[in-house]
């Protein structure tokens, strides 16, 4: 049975435990073992960094959840852990509710001047170059995920 490490700002919820569960429950359904951070029990950031790490390895699939974040970007310890499943050489799926260009998000400047990149990308192009991006929700990339691992 394959496992998927389910990253992202989930984990920040309230409901963190139970979006966890839930999120498990659907791997299971499609056949796949969730691995979701709370898994690894720890406590301080050395452990909860090193457990996810270890999470990441036993993985043979990552899906996560590249929403914006506190701002206009994901959260970037999801953005991390995309970087590093992917430098284990992990399949990665990244879901995101709104799938259009980050230029018709934001516009060519963002709100301090800086460009907005113009590759007609949903998201920067180092996620999008790591992750296969899947306009939708959790259930959306894990159907994806199921259809392409069939």
């Amino acid at each position: 049975m394959k496992k998927i490490y389910l990253a992202g700002f989930d984990v920040f919820a309230p409901d963190a435990r139970q979006r966890g569960a839930k999120m498990k429950m659907m791997c299971a359904e499609k056949g796949f073992a969730g691995l979701y951070p709370f898994d690894n029990e720890a406590d301080n950031a050395q452990d909860i960094f090193a457990g996810n790490c270890g999470l990441i390895d036993q993985a043979d699939i990552v899906i996560a959840n590249l929403n914006p974040f506190r701002g206009a970007e994901p959260d970037s310890g999801t953005c991390f852990e995309v970087g590093y499943a992917h430098a284990k050489g992990k399949q990665i799926y990244g879901y995101v509710s709104d799938g259009r260009a980050m230029r018709e998000k934001i516009g060519e400047k963002d709100a301090e001047g800086f460009a907005v990149e113009n590759f007609g990308l949903p998201l920067n192009l180092m996620l999008c170059g790591a992750a296969r991006i899947v306009a939708g929700n959790f259930a959306a990339a894990l159907a994806v995920c199921a259809s392409e691992q069939a």
